[in-house]
């Protein structure tokens, strides 16, 4: 393979990633505990730089295609978006979590390293044009956030939720590498294009063999997305985590699992259509009943966000089926706007946690209103969105993937999906219910500490740019 000057031009925003992460790690082991805010200002500014670039090189290249080391890395504009869009979310996650970790005795320069390294892996993984990229961008990812979670080494809980993580995510990513060396032996190539033409034009060996390949790669896609029945790993990890570990794998790495998905399905098996968009719609069949009815028995509010999340992929996957420009437009718009509820939803619990005290049961917010009345609001914001009340950001999301729903033929899938969207809306008006009409068992006013000043003001700037995107209605 010829490397020249026009290869590493795409690849300048990643490039710069990984060597501001690496040099924040170094500066790490210079700073003392009273100057580890200096750590969180970087990984910010680094996150901003990068978005930059991005938009940078995105106005240059317009809407045209391009690829960089024989094909192996792609840059376009679903990728662009994608990337921005994890830029953006990993810096609400920062701030949210700074808090949070000051509390506990865990602001140190290895959340930020991890995650701006996990990040790195996210945007390897949605510009990739070959299989080796995705399973390296995958890896990136993973392994990155299965350290995250067992960061805390002093939380026997957060230990266990990692170990699972880790032994069913090795699982997870043996199968989807057997999907692919299946691919590969069907097609004698690594380049997902090349795989496409092939399955197009008959030239593969046995065409069986790449089917196979790709059913093997959906069960990969499907558990990183949390999907049922691969959802064994979700509740655990989202419970035993530290809230703040929970915050950064419940949003971000749902951008990244999208983007593998687009370009695995489009990219190598987009004319293996009739085969994998069935699949796909029972996947998401399976999602939406067994996460919306496993939420509704949920007191522990992370592992109702958690089951939640199994329904919302469900959402997802809607837009998957309908396998065309329009169906992976609407997914790409849920998972985004997902992603932002997601951190916000989080978020909410951090702002109401403090030292010794963690908000993660439902009885928790009772009566909240009574206490403060905006933080109240706030997170009624939040679970309407989540819910898909209109006219917030979510009910956008869900009305977009059930028109690419409706548009594929599969109306009985949109018809499925809107009967447990109304059946999933009550554990999310149960938390508004808690706030509003129930008494609160401490009757003290809620600490309004400076230091969490920020976190109030981002959250509440979080929400108002979901209501303004909300607005302009879905794609």
């Amino acid at each position: 393979m010829d490397v020249t000057r026009a290869d590493f031009i795409p690849i300048v925003p990643e490039l710069f990633l990984l060597g501001a992460t690496c040099a924040i790690l170094l500066i790490d082991l210079f700073l003392s505990e009273q100057r580890r805010g200096l750590i969180h200002f970087l990984s910010l500014a680094t996150l901003a730089a990068t978005a930059v670039l991005i938009l940078r090189a995105w106005g240059d290249q317009g809407v045209a295609a391009e690829a960089a080391w024989s094909g192996m890395f792609l840059r376009d504009n679903v990728g662009d978006v994608l990337k921005l869009a994890i830029c953006l979310v990993s810096a609400v996650v920062f701030i949210y979590a700074k808090p949070y970790l000051r509390a506990r005795d865990l602001f140190k320069g290895e959340f930020y390293t991890l995650c701006l390294f996990s990040v790195l892996g996210m945007m390897l993984l949605v510009s990739a044009g070959s299989l080796i990229t995705v399973y390296l961008g995958l890896e990136l990812m993973a392994l990155s956030t299965y350290a995250l979670v067992a960061m805390d080494r002093e939380n026997r809980r957060a230990t266990e939720a990692a170990m699972k993580y880790f032994v069913l995510g090795a699982l997870a990513s043996g199968m989807l590498l057997y999907g692919m060396s299946m691919l590969y032996g069907a097609t004698g190539s690594l380049d997902l294009a090349t795989i496409s033409q092939m399955a197009a034009e008959g030239g593969a060996g046995d065409r069986r063999l790449l089917v196979l390949g790709v059913v093997f790669m959906l069960v990969g896609i499907a558990f990183k997305f949390g999907a049922a029945p691969f959802h064994m790993w979700l509740p655990d990890v989202y419970h035993g985590a530290p809230t703040a570990m929970t915050l950064f794998i419940g949003s971000a790495p749902k951008l990244a699992a999208f983007g593998m998905a687009y370009r695995l399905l489009e990219g190598s098996a987009g004319n293996l259509g009739e085969f994998w968009q069935i699949m796909v719609a029972w996947l998401a069949v399976l999602s939406l009943v067994i996460g919306n009815v496993l939420a509704l028995m949920q007191t522990n509010l992370k592992r109702m966000l958690a089951y939640s999340t199994i329904s919302h992929v469900g959402f997802l996957f809607l837009g998957l089926a309908h396998g065309g420009p329009e169906g992976y437009a609407a997914a790409m718009f849920y998972a985004i706007s997902y992603a932002l509820m997601s951190a916000a939803a989080f978020g909410a619990i951090i702002l109401l946690s403090r030292r010794g005290f963690e908000a993660e049961e439902i009885s928790d917010f009772r009566g909240l209103n009574h206490k403060n009345p905006w933080h109240a609001g706030l997170v009624l914001m939040i679970m309407a969105s989540m819910a898909g009340v209109p006219p917030f950001l979510g009910f956008w999301a869900k009305l977009a993937v059930l028109r690419a729903a409706v548009e594929a033929n599969m109306v009985w899938l949109a018809i499925v999906a809107v009967v447990f969207a109304v059946i999933g809306a009550f554990y999310y008006l149960r938390v508004i219910k808690v706030m509003y009409f129930d008494e609160p068992e401490d009757t003290t006013q809620a600490d309004d500490r400076p230091a969490d000043a920020h976190l109030r003001w981002v959250l509440s700037a979080t929400r108002c740019f979901c209501w303004c995107w909300a607005s302009r209605g879905a794609p």
